[in-house]
C-alpha cells in the first residue's frame, strides 16, 4: 500500500521507488504481482504524464485505509479490555 500512496502522491513509480529506498524494477514487480492477483490493473503509466492509480487502485487504497483504520480501533478496545 505504501507503494501505492507514493504513486499517488508523487503520479511516478521512478519517485516511489527513491522513497522507498527500493529499485524501480523491485517496486514495478510489486505492481505487476497486485495486479495478477487481483486480475485487475491498479496503477496507469504513460511516459508523457506519469503514473497515476486507477479507479481500481485508488478503491484498494481506499478500502486499505478502511481496514488499518478498523484494525487500530479494534486493537485499542481490545488492549483497553486487558489493560484497564
Amino acid at each position: 500500500m505504501e507503494i501505492l500512496e507514493h504513486v499517488e502522491n508523487t503520479g511516478s513509480i521512478n519517485q516511489a521507488a527513491k522513497m522507498m529506498k527500493m529499485s524501480y524494477k523491485a517496486v514495478w514487480s510489486k505492481i505487476k504481482y497486485t495486479e495478477k492477483h487481483l486480475n485487475t490493473k491498479i496503477v496507469h503509466t504513460d511516459r508523457k504524464t506519469g503514473s497515476r492509480l486507477t479507479k481500481e487502485g485508488k478503491d484498494l487504497l481506499k478500502k486499505y485505509r478502511l481496514l488499518k483504520k478498523k484494525c487500530m480501533t479494534a486493537d485499542d478496545k481490545i488492549f483497553n479490555d486487558i489493560y484497564k
